[in-house]
């Protein structure tokens, strides 16, 4: 295995604020039920607290949204009661389902979820909010504010570049969603113990794939291997085949140098198709809470933000409105009075090029404006820069506009195609995005590894079936 970084999986994105481990990059354990690998490894390793391992929390189906405690807060310092915010998430989330039942039967009235929730919106909010007309204006800025999260949840920069007609091919688990108490770093230490020892090389960045490898290409090892691997340092690598796990990100960008041959032209059009976009996390860390003792997530709303329609004037002037709230990391005991905010999209992306020292000035000020509490001061800050990651360029996969289920399957395929007279199965791909129902999760990234180990043993064992491990 070679590997780009310094460390196996995400280690080297594990930061401390004071003494408590958080995590820049994968968090969750999305659906924690007996049909999600990760929470099956996690039980087996034993890795999780009794409550997310109970046959309660596996039975709830939070329909990809958890059911958090909230605190909302305007931005004229004042904090909004759930007779405001409680129907308008209701209202919300009936129009997000109904925005993914187009994938079976098809008939989408327009091209993006952006589009269609905001047609839906001023279709059915006169009659639905006719009784608190007081309160229509605060609830437009809300829904605003729920349509910046699910570009959170989506990794993408507007709902109106998510495609309305596939939105539904994400599918979610039944379980309470939850994290690891000693972080994914856990789960990744018993499976490394798994292998053989010293199988992963480190800080060995891999500059081109040569596939149906002739003596015209790179020096030759007087062997037969199909494929060549080109290490950015120069070292080569020959093999039979290939599983490239590299993000969707990294492919769009490198698309025409990362392999020799290039990809095929259906393989870079679906590639180009599919979006990936950014998605950040900023920690903040207290000496005391300003938010409510049960409160398990903040949510800001700009009461000036009405007309539900996308407009980055400026995004120097304007970056910080992206950030939609918090989660309050829980349990206190472990991580202290420390909240994790979500930014996505352009604005996060102009977010990594600021300074710490700017980005916390910003999110301060923006905290005392929410609150009306002007001495509020966070102790430190820290945050990700998947954007500006050399190997990421990006968080996940999101299904745009255009895309379908066609462009994730031309993506997994492997190459050379069928039909060719090259030997087979020289080229593999996996990663989130090659999964067609959990694509921009862990689950959904290990399936596809998964699943093209399955198709190499397959292969070459092709009469005893499917072979199952443990890893």
């Amino acid at each position: 295995m070679l590997h780009s970084g310094r460390h196996p999986g995400n280690k080297e994105h594990y930061i401390t604020p004071g003494d408590n481990i958080v995590e820049i990059g994968a968090n969750w354990i999305h659906g924690p039920s007996k049909e999600n690998p990760v929470f099956r490894l996690a039980c087996d390793y034993q890795l999780l607290d009794k409550e997310s391992m109970s046959e309660e929390n596996q039975t709830i189906d939070i329909g990809g949204h958890p059911l958090f405690v909230p605190n909302w807060f305007i931005s004229a310092g004042q904090k909004l009661g759930p007779e405001t915010m409680g129907p308008v998430m209701e209202f919300f989330m009936k129009l997000l389902e109904k925005s993914q039942q187009f994938h079976d039967g098809g008939g989408e009235p327009l091209p993006s979820v952006g589009e269609f929730i905001k047609a839906e919106v001023e279709r059915l909010a006169p009659e639905e909010w006719k009784e608190d007309q007081a309160n229509i204006a605060i609830k437009m800025a809300m829904i605003n504010t729920l349509l910046k999260l699910e570009c959170c949840v989506s990794g993408t920069h507007t709902m109106d570049d998510v495609g309305l007609g596939a939105f539904g091919m994400y599918k979610t688990l039944p379980g309470l969603d939850c994290t690891f108490p000693g972080g994914y770093e856990g789960l990744i230490d018993h499976m490394m113990m798994e292998l053989p020892k010293d199988v992963i090389l480190y800080n060995k960045p891999v500059k081109c794939i040569h596939w149906n490898y002739t003596k015209n290409g790179p020096k030759t090892t007087g062997t037969s291997f199909p494929v060549m691997i080109e290490c950015v340092n120069g070292e080569t690598f020959a093999a039979d085949h290939v599983i490239i796990t590299v993000p969707l990100g990294y492919l769009k960008k490198h698309q025409s140098t990362f392999l020799s041959p290039p990809l095929p032209l259906h393989k870079l059009h679906s590639i180009q198709r599919m979006g990936f976009g950014t998605n950040n996390k900023i920690f903040l860390e207290f000496e005391q809470p300003f938010w409510d003792e049960d409160c398990e997530v903040i949510y800001l709303v700009w009461e000036d933000e009405t007309h539900l329609a996308d407009v980055v004037s400026d995004v120097k002037m304007s970056w910080i409105r992206k950030l939609i709230g918090f989660n309050v990391l829980k349990p206190t005991e472990r991580y202290g009075h420390v909240l994790c905010g979500w930014i996505a999209g352009w604005e996060s992306e102009y977010m990594e090029t600021l300074s710490e020292l700017e980005v916390l000035h910003s999110v301060t000020q923006l905290l005392r404006i929410f609150t009306g509490n002007p001495t509020i001061t966070p102790r430190k800050l820290l945050r990700s820069r998947w954007f500006h990651d050399p190997y990421s360029c990006g968080s996940y996969t999101y299904v745009a506009k255009g895309c379908s289920g066609y462009d994730i399957d031309n993506l997994a395929e492997p190459l050379p195609l069928k039909g060719s007279n090259s030997k087979p199965l020289q080229v593999l791909f996996a990663g989130e995005a090659t999964h067609g129902s959990f694509f921009s999760t862990v689950h959904g990234a290990l399936l596809s590894g998964w699943r093209e180990a399955e198709r190499l043993i397959t292969h070459y064992t092709p009469a005893s079936g499917s072979v199952s491990s443990k890893l």
